[in-house]
C-alpha cells in the first residue's frame, strides 16, 4: 500500500518542526527516515499515523486521507513509537490478546501465537512485561504493531536496546515483512539502513534534504570519485598503475598498499582493477571501497 505526504508542515509554538515536506512511497518499499535528534522524524511519523494533526498539507495511506474514517485507517497502519507505551504489570500473552481484542480480530489466540513466533517472544510469553529486558519489551512493541496484519508499518527506532544477535533477527524480520508490506523505518544505526532499506530520506531542521535509493545517497558525499584501497602481494611499479585509463590518481600507503582514485566518469573501478591484475600477474590480497557510505552522506547533509 502506498503512502503519500503532500506539503506537510507543523509548528510547536514558534518552533517550525516540519516545513513543507512532500514525498511518496510505493507499496513494498522499505524506506529509511534519517535525521539528527530534533530534525522532525518522530513528528512526521506521528502525523502519518494520525496521532498528531498537521498545520498544513495532507497525507494519504492508500487512497485514505489521514484523520478520516479512523477505524479503517488504523487497520492499515502498524505503529511502533520510539518509546513504546506498554502495560508493565500485564503478562505478554495477556497484553497481546487485549490488543487483538481492540482490533476485533476473530481468531485472537491464533494470531497472538503467530506474532509471538514471528517476533521471537515465545521464551518470554509467560512473563510480565515489566520483568522483560529492554530488547524483549521492544519485541512486544513490534508484536502489537503487527497483530492486526497491517499493510503499512511505521517503525521508530525498532532495534533500540537489542543485542547484536537480536539486531540480526529483527532486521531479517523487517526484510521478510517488506515482501508484503510498506515499511518506514527511523533509526540512527546507519548499518541498519544499508542492510534493510532500499531507499533513504534525510531530514534536516524539518526539511527534506535528500531522497533516493541507497546507492544514490552514498554518492551525495563531497568525495564524488570512488576511492579504492588496494593491497597486492608484492610491490608494483607505480607507473604501471598510473597508466591505467580508469585511474585519476594513485598514492602508496605502504610497500604493497595503494589508494586509488577513479577517473571522474567511472562509477565502480574494482572490476577493472581485477582485470588489470590478471593481465599483469598481480596477486590481490584485498580491495576495499573507501569513504562513500550512507553515514558519510548523512554527516555532510545534516551538519
Amino acid at each position: 500500500m502506498s503512502v503519500v505526504v503532500n506539503h506537510i508542515s507543523k509548528k510547536f509554538g514558534n518552533q517550525l518542526a516540519l516545513n513543507d515536506v512532500s514525498f511518496s512511497i510505493k507499496a513494498g518499499e522499505v524506506v529509511g527516515l534519517l535525521g539528527a535528534n530534533g530534525a522532525g522524524k518522530s513528528t512526521l511519523m506521528k502525523i502519518i499515523t494520525g496521532y498528531l494533526p498537521s498545520d498544513g498539507g495532507y497525507a494519504l495511506v492508500g487512497d485514505l486521507p489521514v484523520g478520516t474514517n479512523k477505524t479503517a485507517f488504523r487497520e492499515r497502519i502498524g505503529y511502533l513509537p520510539e518509546n513504546t507505551p506498554l502495560y508493565h504489570e500485564m503478562y505478554v500473552r495477556e497484553y497481546l490478546l487485549m490488543v487483538a481484542g481492540m482490533y476485533r480480530l476473530k481468531h485472537k489466540k491464533n494470531r497472538v501465537a503467530e506474532v509471538v513466533e514471528i517476533t521471537g517472544l515465545k521464551p518470554e510469553i509467560t512473563k510480565r512485561i515489566g520483568a522483560l529486558s529492554k530488547g524483549y519489551r521492544q519485541r512486544v512493541g513490534l508484536a502489537q504493531a503487527l497483530i492486526h496484519d497491517p499493510e503499512v508499518l511505521i517503525l521508530d527506532e525498532p532495534t533500540s536496546g537489542l543485542d547484536p544477535n537480536q539486531l540480526d533477527e529483527i532486521r531479517n524480520l523487517i526484510k521478510n515483512l517488506s515482501e508484503k508490506k510498506t515499511v518506514i523505518l527511523s533509526t540512527h544505526i546507519m548499518q541498519e539502513v544499508e542492510a534493510v532499506c532500499n531507499r533513504v530520506m534525510i531530514i534536516r531542521n524539518g526539511e527534506m534534504v535528500a531522497d533516493g535509493p541507497v546507492d544514490q545517497i552514498k554518492k551525495l558525499t563531497k568525495q564524488k570519485r570512488q576511492t579504492v584501497k588496494l593491497t597486492i602481494s608484492e610491490a608494483v611499479n607505480m607507473n604501471q598503475l598510473n597508466k591505467l585509463s580508469f585511474i585519476a590518481d594513485v598514492s602508496r600507503i605502504d610497500e604493497n598498499e595503494y589508494l586509488i582514485t577513479a577517473s571522474v566518469d567511472e562509477d565502480d573501478i574494482r572490476p577493472k582493477i581485477f582485470e588489470a591484475a590478471v593481465r599483469n600477474g598481480w596477486t590481490i590480497i584485498s580491495m576495499q571501497e573507501e569513504s562513500r557510505s550512507v553515514e558519510s552522506a548523512f554527516r555532510e547533509l545534516t551538519k
